[in-house]
């Protein structure tokens, strides 16, 4: 995600990515037998089987600048974007733009905090955006990843941590680093991802092999699913965004891939200004939330079988939606609670 729009900062010519995608669709009849018997479910209570997560912008970019109490009861997960890099490898620190916010204090960040979690939602901290340069390469740094954002847990009362590394990662010491913040944080911990199309192509990617190793404690991947060249879906056919097929065939391979569909998420932008390309209408991301879960409002594409436990939707940024009116949250928030 980027301080103006969450655009892809990597993808470059899409050759190598429809390599990878072929390795993905070519490897799906092992991993969906796998995904069948899974009964892994998030292991977070306080997180709705069908939930809503938006960003919420910790600086000020033109869209509507909000406090955590602005964003709408619809958003069951606020990720608050971003904390930044510190000088020590892997480790992350975050500083409230108070100035950007027009005078938004700590203590009334904090109580925020507090009074969204008693409303039952769940509010965490998000790593990386686009110009993020955290690096988990080694077991110190996942060591430092681990204590800082248990630490800033501690301090802000976050529920957890959202993932959002635009510029690599390393599956093996990022999985360290979560399983170790996991134990730290003990239960109602909340996981989120927010991966680009191209990091989800293949289930040898960095991204979906982190996502894979912590499935026991994963609670949603909600993919970007804009700010992308065309894609290959599951069936092998090249989608471009902006439609429904883009997000329902790309969905398949997360869901045939490994992922318990309560796991997947569709991640989309709130309104045409807040990324480069691939908006798509609310409707459409209800047509292919109902396509995933129930077979219906389907494109081209139609999975072989329904997902109904998909866990819902994401959105960047809440901010970007209080700009259009809330226009995002209002059509897809009832449409997530009703499935």
């Amino acid at each position: 995600m980027a301080h103006s729009y969450r655009r892809r900062s990597r993808l470059g010519v899409l050759l190598g990515a429809f390599t990878a995608a072929a390795l993905a669709v070519g490897g799906l009849a092992t991993t969906s037998t796998a995904n069948a018997a899974s009964t892994t479910e998030s292991s977070t209570a306080a997180v709705p089987a069908h939930a809503v997560t938006g960003y919420w912008q910790n600086f000020n970019n033109g869209a509507t600048v909000q406090k955590l109490a602005d964003v709408p009861a619809a958003y069951d997960i606020v990720a608050v974007a971003f904390a930044d890099a510190t000088a020590t490898p892997g480790a992350v620190d975050f500083t409230l733009d108070s100035a950007g916010l027009g005078g938004y204090t700590e203590d009334a960040f904090k109580a925020d905090i507090k009074a969204k979690q008693a409303a039952g939602k769940s509010v965490i901290i998000s790593i990386g955006g686009e110009k993020g340069t955290i690096q988990v390469s080694d077991a110190a740094s996942a060591s430092a990843f681990a204590d800082s954002v248990y630490a800033l847990m501690q301090e802000y009362g976050f529920d957890g941590v959202d993932i959002d590394l635009e510029n690599g990662l390393n599956s093996t010491y990022m999985a360290q680093a979560l399983k170790s913040l996991a134990a730290k944080a003990g239960s109602g911990f909340v996981l989120t991802m927010a991966p680009q199309t191209i990091d989800m192509q293949s289930t040898s990617a960095e991204y979906f092999k982190t996502a894979l190793a912590v499935k026991d404690i994963l609670t949603v991947v909600n993919m970007q699913y804009y700010n992308s060249g065309s894609m290959l879906g599951c069936d092998g056919k090249v989608y471009s965004q902006g439609s429904v097929d883009f997000l329902t065939a790309l969905a398949c391979i997360q869901l045939e891939g490994g992922l318990d569909p309560s796991q997947v998420g569709i991640g989309t932008p709130a309104s045409s200004s807040a990324a480069g390309s691939g908006y798509v209408a609310p409707s459409v991301v209800n047509d292919a939330l109902d396509c995933l879960a129930k077979g219906t409002n389907c494109g081209s594409f139609k999975p072989s079988k329904t997902y109904p436990g998909l866990r819902g939707a994401m959105t960047w940024s809440t901010n970007w939606d209080a700009s259009s009116g809330n226009a995002w949250s209002s059509a897809v928030g009832p449409h997530v609670d009703s499935m």
